[in-house]
């Protein structure tokens, strides 16, 4: 079972649930993106994009993952790399919802969490799953770590602005996506998307939207007909309740 330590007086929790997601080939590096830990029960699980796990459609395969957690102390340049297999005898790791749902959730061993990590985790109390519960341009946040615009020191993502575009809890193109706008850039893929919540959660006031991700089939395209408009999909969170039974 994981002990979640907890998180660093004086920083934002919301940046200590998330992280840096680079893959690679044996020694290789391929991509970068973000993600963000999840705690369901005894369990701890690394959330992010599916087409950053596998995209068949540019046949990137990665064979394994690293994300960064906050070493204990005050010294915040100091972290831990951990280091994750993606499959086992050719059989994937993670869950996804076998469907169009760019979400994908791989779970991380007890023996690969570094002792006294510090880090933040949401959980299914955070989740979002009252539709028609935000309002068009309504305020969010996006806590990821978008290529070249994050502190390389100490690993801590940023937290972009961005408001509700679309109807909240009508699933946009009858996806399972709403609509956010914002000035979002690549290597975001598999940030939360939240709202704040001062009544909710002390340790991690902020409810859980969405994760964000490039339209569906266009995740590896350098130009997407939506951006220059700073419009992107965010997968409704509820289908974390399922990838993570």
């Amino acid at each position: 079972m994981h002990a979640v330590q907890p998180c660093l007086s004086g920083v934002e929790p919301l940046l200590l649930a998330c992280t840096q997601v680079a893959t690679f080939i044996g020694p290789t590096a391929l991509t970068a993106a973000s993600g963000f830990i999840f705690q369901r029960g005894a369990h701890l699980l690394l959330v992010t994009s599916r087409h950053v796990l596998l995209d068949r459609a540019t046949d990137h395969r990665p064979q394994r993952i690293e994300f960064v957690l906050r070493a204990a102390g005050s010294d915040m340049a100091q972290q831990h790399r951990v280091s994750l297999p993606l499959q086992d005898n050719g059989t994937p790791l993670w869950r996804d919802t076998g469907g169009d749902v760019d979400v994908a959730a791989l779970k991380i061993p007890a023996m690969a969490m570094p002792r006294h990590a510090q880090f933040c985790a949401f959980g299914i109390r955070h989740i979002q799953v009252q539709m028609h519960a935000a309002r068009r341009g309504e305020s969010l946040q996006l806590g990821g770590v978008p290529l070249g615009l994050h502190d390389t020191l100490h690993h801590l993502p940023v937290a972009r602005s961005a408001v509700v575009a679309s109807a909240f809890g009508v699933r946009f193109q009858r996806q399972g996506y709403f609509i956010t706008e914002g000035p979002i850039h690549s290597g975001s893929s598999g940030a939360p998307v939240v709202r704040h919540n001062p009544d909710g959660d002390a340790s991690l006031p902020w409810q859980l939207m969405g994760v964000h991700a490039p339209t569906p089939g266009m995740a590896a395209r350098p130009k997407q007909p939506h951006a220059s408009h700073g419009l992107h999909p965010a997968w409704y969170a509820d289908a974390l309740l399922v990838l993570t039974q």
